[in-house]
């Protein structure tokens, strides 16, 4: 049996993500790796040659057809393969095949449920839920992962679609915190650090020092920690006493 032959311009490319672009009523075309181009647009990549599978542009990738020099110059001002992706990258859009995608939304959506398991309890045991029964409250709700958007930005909304959407009783977990330091810095910062709180438990004055307890979410210990280091030079302090106490009304 014959072995058929791929035409010799026909490139085969594996794990690539296409972006594309149409300028002066052309379509132009770049072959990246693939989750690469997305981290170029964070800023995490800032590497081209780690980005591009192949530092060309293209009219076609799947077909290996090569953009014309004329064509580039008359469209993009410039011939620079370079600069040309560059344009490319930013204002191109990735195209991503049904499958691939249904696998990126996949996990992605795996990626929300963990999180919102991490940073939530039951109000009444305040204890974590079941990633499961989790799961089936996020499909209760309705939520729906926005493919261009990061989990992390995603579980804010996905939490309040649960708690007015579904049947799970659900709450953010609570850190319980103690903030001391002395009275004048006291003065002088409380505004900032009760910005950080949920409920404030006890908040004291003596001629030594001030002290508040607090509930925070746990995301705010970094801040307030931040705080106490640019403006208090080593005389404040926090601590936690408990973790994942809800807050109540």
């Amino acid at each position: 049996m014959s072995k058929i032959q791929q035409p010799s311009n026909q490139i085969k490319l594996t794990n690539v993500s296409v972006v594309k672009l149409k300028k002066g009523g052309k379509r132009f075309e770049i072959a990246c790796y693939k989750n690469k181009v997305q981290e170029w647009r964070n800023g995490v990549e800032t590497n081209l040659d780690d980005v591009l599978q192949i530092s060309n542009v293209f009219v076609n990738v799947s077909k290996g057809e090569v953009a014309k020099h004329g064509d580039l110059k008359k469209c993009f001002g410039t011939t620079d393969i370079p600069d040309i992706v560059t344009e490319i990258l930013k204002k191109g859009e990735m195209q991503v095949n049904e499958k691939e995608r249904d696998h990126d939304l996949s996990a992605l959506r795996r990626e929300i449920l963990n999180l919102v398991a991490e940073k939530c309890v039951d109000p009444e045991t305040q204890r974590p839920h079941p990633v499961g029964l989790i799961d089936k409250a996020m499909t209760e709700a309705g939520f729906s992962v926005k493919q261009n958007k990061t989990a992390k930005s995603q579980v804010s909304e996905c939490i309040k679609l649960i708690q007015s959407n579904s049947t799970l009783p659900i709450q953010r977990a609570r850190m319980r915190v103690r903030v001391t330091m002395p009275p004048a810095d006291g003065k002088r910062l409380r505004e900032k650090i009760l910005e950080g709180a949920e409920k404030v438990e006890d908040d004291e004055t003596t001629k030594d020092e001030w002290e508040v307890v607090m509930l925070i979410d746990p995301g705010q210990f970094r801040v307030i920690n931040e705080i106490l280091q640019k403006e208090c030079k080593g005389r404040g302090r926090i601590e936690t006493m408990t973790f994942a106490a809800t807050a109540t009304n």
